[in-house]
């Protein structure tokens, strides 16, 4: 039998902490910054909390058990 493989986009987009929570990176932090309110790119340095709904679907590009 082959190993599985860990979904490679997943595994650089995504970590899980200590408490089994899936962060990732918030989105739209990277360039045109100077049009963006200086709250809004406060709230986008926070790590971002992958929710209930999509956290199975998550685990399983992982291969993570759930």
């Amino acid at each position: 039998m082959p190993k599985v493989k860990t979904n490679s986009s997943a595994k650089k987009r995504f970590k899980v902490t200590g408490t089994g929570e899936i962060t990732f990176q918030k989105a739209f932090k990277r360039h045109i910054l100077t049009k963006k309110s200086t709250k809004r790119k406060r709230a986008m340095r926070q790590k971002g909390v992958v929710g209930s709904t999509n956290k199975d679907f998550v685990l399983r590009l992982l291969r993570l058990k759930g």
